[in-house]
């Protein structure tokens, strides 16, 4: 049985939801916000924080992650992933559906929430996963974000890279279509081009620019011809970008991750296949013109694709090294960070990272600093400078591609549902995160 518990904090620079900071108070009761003030005369609270010289945010809601719990918890868990989020200020995930067994069906979804209710100290939600054949399951499958599809970039069941096939997917219901955006037929034919090179920077050539660009045009026209909400996850590109400030539909939304921000081919020579992702790194030009959509609300929002893999793994030569990287624990400080040296604002970073999530994924009561909101937030510190440290890191895998960067932004507390899950480095592992619900997907 839960005890009523009240939590005041004091003095925080606090980022309202018009963007304006301010010097104040919140209280919050049981999982919720009640307050928000320049002083609060509240004398019985539970616990206070004394924030003086701290930013407070609405909680980080990370809308892609690959936690990989059932089925390769060697590589990352539930457990493991959501301490990692609790020390990055992440509050909420989404989590994709290529597990062991894929997530494809309501029973497999079944176990994911189950799962998560026992180990997350976060918040979560889970994605169902597209196949040719599971249509019935997309339909009925809940409570879920939306359906993923890899059009490229996947093999067995969760590749659907056939027009026909996706075509019956954007004709069937009304949910939110997440889509992986690569042609699977180019990346095919310049892997046979480009067999037998074991450098890893060839990974961003066989995946070309080309091959996000083809995907993401055919599954903007699938969602044009039946008016279908759709997403398109980590756009890499140039070219994408453009596309998009050309033909974006009111109901379609994008994302970026910070490694395709701050990361370019130029990595592959200072950290091998620890820069190896999908889609792939890409060149400095593309940083620039994927950093001005973001700027100029092209591009909705950021996430991380946390995808975790084994130093045992990653040292693998070329092409038998994996493709991704863990992103929760850095993901905020490097857009903090960005926002201290001018290149955005604090408040476009609670946008991009709590608040246009909630609302891109119908989310209730998330994302912003006011009362009858869920307290889910995180005090950081942007007065001081401290490297990435891989024996610091929580993530099981226990590398980061932003190692020894000097980042600000720091988390010093994490709130998740009006409790201390993180407090000054140390981790409060009774604490459990909610299954997030979801409005209109």
């Amino acid at each position: 049985m839960s005890v009523s518990t009240n939590l005041l904090i004091r003095n925080a620079t606090i980022v309202l939801p018009n963007g304006e900071l301010t010097v104040g108070d919140v209280l919050t009761h049981d999982r919720q916000i009640v307050e928000v003030a320049p002083q609060i005369s509240f004398t019985s609270a539970t616990r206070e924080i004394d924030a003086n010289g701290l930013t407070l945010l609405p909680g980080v809601i990370d809308p892609q992650v690959h936690f990989r719990e059932p089925g390769l918890e060697y590589k990352e868990d539930l457990f493991t992933a959501s301490c990692a989020c609790a020390k990055g200020g992440v509050t909420s995930f989404l989590e994709m559906p290529n597990t062991r067994p894929l997530t494809i069906t309501q029973q497999a979804l079944d176990d994911k929430l189950q799962r998560a209710s026992q180990k997350s100290l976060v918040n979560y939600g889970f994605f169902i996963g597209a196949t040719v054949e599971n249509l019935q399951d997309l339909l009925a499958a809940n409570p879920t974000c939306g359906i993923k599809i890899f059009m490229g970039s996947m093999h067995g069941s969760l590749l659907v890279d056939d027009r026909t096939a996706l075509e019956v997917i954007f004709a069937s219901g009304q949910r939110l279509i997440a889509v992986h955006a690569e042609d699977q037929a180019r990346i095919n034919q310049r892997r046979q081009e480009f067999a037998g090179i074991e450098d890893v920077a060839i990974h961003s050539q066989i995946q070309d620019n080309q091959a996000a660009l083809m995907a993401t045009k055919l599954a903007l026209s699938l969602s044009k011809k039946y008016q279908r909400r759709l997403h398109i996850l980590h756009m890499s590109t140039a070219e994408e970008a453009e596309l998009l400030r050309q033909d974006k539909p009111t109901w379609v939304t994008a994302e970026v991750t910070p490694q395709h921000l701050f990361l370019n081919t130029s990595a592959y020579e200072k950290i091998g296949s620890f820069a190896q992702m999908n889609p792939p790194l890409r060149s400095k030009h593309d940083n620039e013109v994927l950093w001005q959509a973001l700027l100029d609300g092209v591009i909705d929002f950021i996430a991380t694709d946390h995808a975790p893999h084994t130093l045992e793994e990653k040292a693998q030569p070329y092409p038998k090294s994996p493709s991704g990287m863990p992103g929760v624990e850095t993901s905020l400080l490097l857009m903090l960070t960005a926002a201290v040296e001018g290149k955005c604002s604090v408040a476009q970073v609670v946008n991009w990272m709590s608040s246009a999530v909630a609302k891109a994924y119908g989310i209730p009561n998330k994302g912003a600093i006011i009362p009858g909101y869920d307290a889910d937030l995180v005090l950081v510190d942007l007065n001081n400078y401290r490297p990435v440290l891989r024996e610091e890191l929580l993530t099981k895998c226990g590398w980061s591609p932003f190692e020894g960067w000097n980042l600000t932004g720091w988390p010093i507390y994490t709130i998740v549902g009006g409790q201390i899950v993180f407090e000054k480095g140390k981790l409060n592992t009774e604490v459990r995160g909610e299954a997030l619900t979801f409005q209109d997907t």
